[in-house]
């Protein structure tokens, strides 16, 4: 269930908060089963405070009262609304393919990757992350299209000219369209979070690869999103992406 990459990594055992927002029947279960999924390796705190769910799961990381926290079924919006006040955050998704290749994948939020600037801050911080995970940080940076596409589409060549400054800037490959390939890579750039999250929800949902959630950077502490349609299994990967960062 946990690539042996991070099940190497889990060995100090750590208190991790997860939230619980019961947005569906099936909300209070999932969170609960993934806690006793975890228990092997976590000491899990479910926060479960209704429509405060959101700022008690900050509050208790900003009192120190938890190592980490997973997002579990909180509402991302909510909690996206009380760090944007404070810090610059992004998400960036730690993902495996079916073959068991992890890689670090943003923009995965709709509204991120807006521009050059921001993609090149999700690169710096992506490789901090990678560094925790002992990857090599190697970057692939993609496209809406190949070079051949040149002349078809101003907005694929707009992408591509996008695609290769930032890797020129960022010592990557662009490696176009070509995702089968930038996986190859430990960090993968998406041309905008739109399209990162149909990559991510495309690989865990339709294919066989598995998700571990997102790290928000630039906080002054540790916080993994995750989807709140996530399996018990997905959130207790999740749970130990917090544990290792």
């Amino acid at each position: 269930m946990i690539n042996e990459i991070i099940r190497r990594k889990l060995v100090e055992r750590k208190r991790i908060a997860v939230g619980l927002y019961r947005f569906d029947e099936t909300s209070e279960r999932r969170i609960k089963k993934a806690k006793e999924i975890a228990k092997d390796f976590a000491d899990v705190l479910i926060i479960d405070e209704g429509e405060e769910t959101e700022k008690a799961l900050v509050d208790v990381l900003r009192k120190g009262e938890v190592d980490a926290a997973v997002r579990g079924t909180a509402r991302a919006s909510k909690i996206l609304e009380i760090l944007r006040k404070e810090f610059e955050t992004y998400r960036i998704a730690l993902l495996e393919t079916a073959e068991g290749k992890l890689f670090l994948l943003a923009p995965v939020g709709v509204d991120e990757g807006k521009n050059i600037r921001e993609k090149l801050i999700m690169i710096e911080e992506a490789k901090k992350i990678s560094k925790k995970l002992g990857l090599k940080g190697s970057v692939a940076v993609l496209a809406g299209g190949r070079y051949g596409d040149i002349g078809r589409s101003e907005v694929v060549d707009a992408s591509l000219a996008t695609a290769e400054l930032i890797a020129k800037l960022s010592n990557a490959k662009n490696y176009e369209i070509k995702i089968e390939e930038a996986v190859k890579e430990d960090i993968v750039i998406a041309p905008d979070g739109i399209s990162g999250n149909l990559i991510f929800r495309s690989l865990c949902y339709l294919g066989r690869g598995r998700e571990y959630g997102a790290v928000y950077t630039n906080l002054p502490f540790k916080l993994v999103d995750t989807s709140r349609s996530q399996s018990p299994e997905g959130y207790a990967r999740a749970i130990a992406l917090a544990s290792v960062i």
